[in-house]
């Protein structure tokens, strides 16, 4: 039988469990919460954590960071991870993050569930989740948790598929709970500047936008779906990891980490990464849909996995009186052609963005740094704008004081979405 647009969470409904298996789940708006679920300003926000992987562990280490946190549960499939062989450097898993809780905090005794669902059902004093799971579960965590009337920080991509983002976006809206994705750049002073710089007309017009990272595969061998079975990692729950997504064999290929290379588990580089390296040009022009999309992958390409590298064209409708804008995306180690405007012996950054306007460019080589211009003239000759844009005190306190005091966190999930 076809499914519908709308039978994304399957596998019966995740055995069940979207059917409300959190005993009395439902819509809780925001101004009925009251003293359960509502935090005054003086009270410290309870958290639980659900994907302790790399990302969840950084994520809750970040979070110990702030006084009146505190991390009562985990939640993950996993009781351990050996992640050295990656960029995190470490070891990870429910046992190791709990560890590194109760080694900075001795007097906290954290919880650990194997399943989101039950710790949800179980732990009533938790204010807020933070989901650091594989993307094909991002929209499933959310929803739940906001269900229960919990604030949510999900990692991004905000969700692996675009019904999902509406939905999730239409229930935090419903709810009008604190929500933040994790796209943590959206919080720097450098974004916010090269923001300023484009609304300030710092390059005039704005037509065409280039994007890059170097990110590619992590399986660089692999050609469709591993073959064969692999045996599964000590005390990890493999049914659980899955959550929705159709009955399969374990493959070491697709865990740790490397279920980003896979379609039913992740969203590519573009997902990975598009968050972070095109938000600049979506803030700065509030760029809706658009209009057209086309995504040439570079080298093999397979319907099950991502490509080694992909080059993306996006068309977007201007705004008042900004011209429609072409937006350019490459991945894996592809970038955009130099410009006659670059000083001779200019080399590209391994990522960044770069408008073209019809007085110059402007060049954000990622992460907090500030903007250059080009030519160097008009670096020299340009006065930057007063800010404009108020600035943060870290993406999590954002979200932190977000639950707090009522406000919208930046990047709550009606951006993200």
């Amino acid at each position: 039988m076809k499914k519908s647009a709308k039978s994304e969470f399957t596998r019966r409904n995740f055995i069940k469990g979207a059917s409300l298996s959190v005993s009395g789940i439902m819509f809780v708006p925001r101004h009925v919460l009251g003293g359960k679920g509502f935090v005054a300003p003086s009270d410290k926000v309870t958290v639980g954590i659900v994907g302790a992987g790399g990302k969840g562990k950084e994520n809750t280490a970040a979070l110990l960071k702030h006084k009146d946190v505190k991390v009562v549960a985990i939640a993950d499939p996993a009781e351990f991870w050996d992640l050295q062989r990656f960029y995190y450097k470490t070891t990870a898993g429910r046992g190791p993050v709990k560890q590194m809780i109760e080694g900075e905090r001795p007097h906290e005794n954290v919880k650990e569930y194997l399943d989101f669902r039950k710790m949800l059902e179980k732990e009533k004093s938790i204010d807020a989740i933070i989901c650091s799971t594989p993307d094909h579960t991002h929209a499933y965590v959310s929803l739940l948790s906001m269900r229960a009337g919990k604030h949510v920080y999900c990692e991004k991509p905000l969700t692996h598929n675009i019904w999902e983002a509406r939905e999730v976006q239409r229930v935090a809206k419903e709810t009008g709970l604190a929500t933040q994705m994790g796209n943590g750049g959206h919080s720097t002073d450098g974004i916010r500047e090269t923001v300023e710089y484009l609304r300030d007309g710092a390059i005039g017009k704005v037509k065409d936008i280039h994007a890059w990272v170097p990110v590619s595969r992590w399986n660089p061998t692999l050609q469709g779906l591993p073959k064969g079975t692999s045996k599964l990692p000590n005390n990890f729950n493999w049914d659980l990891w899955l959550g929705p997504r159709e009955v399969r064999d374990y493959h070491k290929a697709y865990t740790p980490v490397t279920w980003r290379d896979f379609w039913a588990f992740g969203c590519g580089a573009m997902g990975d990464f598009g968050c972070h390296d095109m938000d600049a040009a979506v803030w700065a022009y509030d760029l809706e849909a658009p209009e057209s999309v086309e995504l040439i992958p570079a080298g093999y390409n397979d319907s099950e996995i991502a490509p080694y590298g992909e080059i993306g064209y996006y068309n977007f409708k201007g705004k008042g009186n900004q011209s429609p804008i072409n937006l350019t995306w490459y991945s894996g180690g592809l970038r955009p052609e130099l410009h006659e405007a670059l000083p001779q012996g200019y080399s590209w950054p391994n990522r960044g963005t770069m408008f073209l306007g019809d007085k110059g460019i402007l060049v954000n080589e990622g992460g907090n740094r500030a903007p250059k211009l080009f030519p160097e003239s008009l670096e020299k000759s340009y006065t930057p704008p007063n800010p404009s844009i108020v600035r943060s005190n870290g993406h999590y306190r954002d979200w932190i004081d977000a639950i707090k005091n009522g406000h919208s966190a930046s990047s709550n999930f009606e951006y993200g979405a």
